[in-house]
């Protein structure tokens, strides 16, 4: 069974507070970030970190507010005031990254983040600071970005799965990204899933009843079997026991 527990952490004298899995099982495993939606540290997160574990990796849900989820009209105006603020962003980010690598199981040589929605927008900003992991993976992310210049800062390599047709990951938002990653020479790809919306990937999202995001098994399954092999490739393979 995987060992799961909460793990506090601070940045600029606000405690956070993540949520670990350990799949390592007394050997090093390469961790992995993972960055929860708008909604912030749900079950969503803690499941994906979960199933990481049982892939045997290290996973830790970082918390992106420091505080409980809260309701939506909060966390919309918290969205909104980290998107506006990409240093306050990268930097909660880069801590929770940095309490991964200190935790017993994780080989800190060999760390990766995914991230879901405003998480995926994160994880690369996270990149975009020059933050030392291999790997990141944006499911249905947020490309924007305040400072394309920055993608020259990029160590790792990239891999972005989306819909075409997400209402906020927008074909203009695809094609900047792709001009930003060929500019700064990164290692990048992209899947795409045809007539899929957005938070492909979070079954709790219909409830919401919002235009243009719906669960979608299918696209779900292959970018999450995307991202396996993804991780195989540059991670290295990584057997469950």
């Amino acid at each position: 069974m995987t060992e799961t527990r909460t793990v506090a952490y601070d940045h600029n004298g606000k405690t956070f507070e993540g949520y670990l899995a350990d799949g390592a099982k007394g050997r090093k495993a390469p961790g992995i970030l993972v960055a929860h939606e708008g909604p912030g540290l749900t079950e969503h997160p803690r499941a994906r970190a979960r199933m990481l574990a049982e892939l045997g990796y290290v996973a830790f849900a970082l918390d992106l507010y420091g505080e409980p989820p809260p309701p939506m009209e909060r966390a919309r105006l918290l969205v909104r005031e980290l998107i506006a603020d990409p240093a306050l962003l990268r930097g909660r980010t880069h801590a929770a990254l940095d309490c991964l690598k200190r935790q017993a199981g994780v080989d800190a040589n060999r760390t990766a983040a995914i991230g879901f929605c405003f998480g995926g927008a994160a994880v690369l900003e996270l990149a975009r600071s020059g933050a030392d992991v291999a790997a990141v993976v944006g499911f249905h992310a947020r490309l924007a970005t305040a400072s394309s210049e920055d993608a020259r800062n990029i160590k790792g390599k990239i891999l972005i799965c989306t819909g075409t047709a997400d209402p906020i990951v927008t074909a203009d938002q695809r094609l900047a990204f792709e001009k930003e990653m060929d500019a700064a020479n990164v290692d990048w790809r992209m899947e795409l899933y045809g007539g899929v919306g957005h938070s492909f990937t979070n079954p709790e999202i219909d409830a919401f009843k919002f235009e243009g995001f719906a669960y979608d098994e299918h696209a779900d399954r292959h970018s999450w079997a995307a991202m396996r092999r993804f991780f195989d490739e540059v991670l290295g393979p990584v057997a469950a026991q």
